[in-house]
């Protein structure tokens, strides 16, 4: 693993206008509304019901909480997967698009495939990581299925995510090398709390496996990624952004009908773990 650590601060007042988001704007827009021009449901609201039953409470308390709500959930089919992309990672400047997490690049929804320059379904929370496929459940959770270029998203496969590595040919700002990978410095936290999400929706008890992040970058066919304290690193430092809020609104609003807490909440990143 390259030592190489990059470190970066978002701006203040990026971070004090996601704060705004959270806590100031009004109430959401009925479901036909176009996924850009939704708002996010204020935090106060949503502690006064989704997560009334989470409040107050830390460790292993608060993540079982946080799984009892959470896995409160409608679940999509694979093939299912692709249209929900299509509005939950809509390019808010181009209505046609869809923005690729890694790379970064706006695409049109119509060229998604398998084939080179097409975009397909990544998951974050890598699907050989307790074998779970691309079966209805984890398989399908598009809190963690993501928008990405085909050849991009063969690159980072089933690597942990670390810092460090080589560039990434085609998808500046990433970087990875033999057992891990590094996305670009605008969706680390994106990437950690999707990751985190995970191992609190899939706890073992529903026929999966118990997912669970942990220090290591070998994880293999395990049920764990890593490395954690590196994804706590990225969720502190990249908080969410307008983009990642609207995407965690779509979903309840649209389509799973759940949410991820740590989207919410990014605090209990550190009251869990």
């Amino acid at each position: 693993m390259s030592s190489r650590r990059r470190f970066y601060a978002r701006p203040l007042l990026a971070t004090a206008a996601s704060i705004a988001v959270l806590t100031c704007v009004t109430a959401t827009a009925p479901a036909a509304t176009p996924a850009t021009d939704r708002t996010v449901s204020p935090a106060a609201a949503l502690d006064d019901t989704y997560y009334q039953d989470a409040l107050g409470k830390t460790g292993a308390t608060l993540k079982s909480s946080l799984h009892t709500i959470i896995s409160d959930q409608t679940k999509l089919s694979y093939s299912q997967v692709w249209d929900a992309l299509k509005v939950t990672d809509q390019d808010p400047s181009n209505s046609s698009n869809v923005i690729l997490l890694y790379t970064g690049r706006s695409q049109s929804k119509s060229e998604n495939g398998g084939d080179v320059g097409d975009w397909n379904r990544e998951h974050v929370w890598a699907k050989s990581h307790g074998d779970f496929g691309t079966t209805t459940g984890p398989g399908t959770d598009i809190h963690h299925l993501r928008p990405e270029d085909v050849q991009v998203n063969s690159i980072r496969g089933n690597k942990d995510f670390d810092n460090g590595g080589s560039a990434v040919s085609g998808a500046p700002g990433n970087y990875t090398d033999s057992n891990s990978f590094e996305p670009r410095d605008a969706v680390k936290g994106d990437v950690a709390r999707m990751i985190l999400y995970m191992a609190v929706r899939y706890e073992g008890d529903d026929a999966f496996a118990d997912l669970e992040p942990n220090d290591s970058v070998s994880n293999g066919s395990a049920p764990y990624i890593g490395r954690l304290s590196v994804l706590k690193q990225w969720s502190q430092e990249d908080p969410p952004d307008s983009f990642e809020q609207n995407r965690n609104q779509v979903i309840f609003d649209r389509f799973q009908h759940n949410r991820n807490p740590f989207i919410d909440h990014p605090e209990w990143v550190e009251a869990i773990w």
